[in-house]
């Protein structure tokens, strides 16, 4: 599971998911891309099931890299509490992501097994979101 190893802070304020990205928009690493088209709060969960899917796909040939990281925490009151009394406990990490910004890159493999293994993956995420290449 993705995670800070250690934070200053055990809650934080929730960030603003409003606008477009403005670092991460373009490919740096590899050849085909996968874009958000949504402001969303990404889990782990959604990132590692992505990921499994594009190393089963690519049969584990060539070179992935993750541009987001789950490091803004999310709180949740349990339910039936009455309002008050502080904000809830940690529940989880999440990415924020914006519109435009660069989920995942792929490198070293063949395009269309690239693209494949990229639409595969952007079902996992629960966002829209669109192939970006060379």
């Amino acid at each position: 599971m993705l995670g800070p190893k250690k934070t200053k802070y055990r809650v934080s304020f929730v960030r603003n998911l409003k606008g477009v990205a403005s670092k991460g928009t373009e490919l740096v690493y590899g050849d085909v891309g996968l874009m958000s088209l949504d402001n969303a709060f990404i889990t782990p969960n959604q990132i590692e099931a992505a990921r499994r899917v594009i190393a089963s796909t690519t049969k584990r040939s060539g070179k992935v890299w993750i541009r987001i990281f789950p490091d803004q925490s999310m709180t949740a009151k349990p339910s039936n509490v009455r309002m008050g009394s502080g904000k809830g406990p940690l529940k989880n990490y999440v990415a924020a992501v914006k519109v435009g910004k660069i989920i995942f890159e792929i490198g070293g493999v063949n395009k269309d097994v690239a693209t494949l293994a990229l639409t595969k993956a952007a079902k996992k995420l629960g966002i829209h979101t669109k192939l970006i290449t060379n």
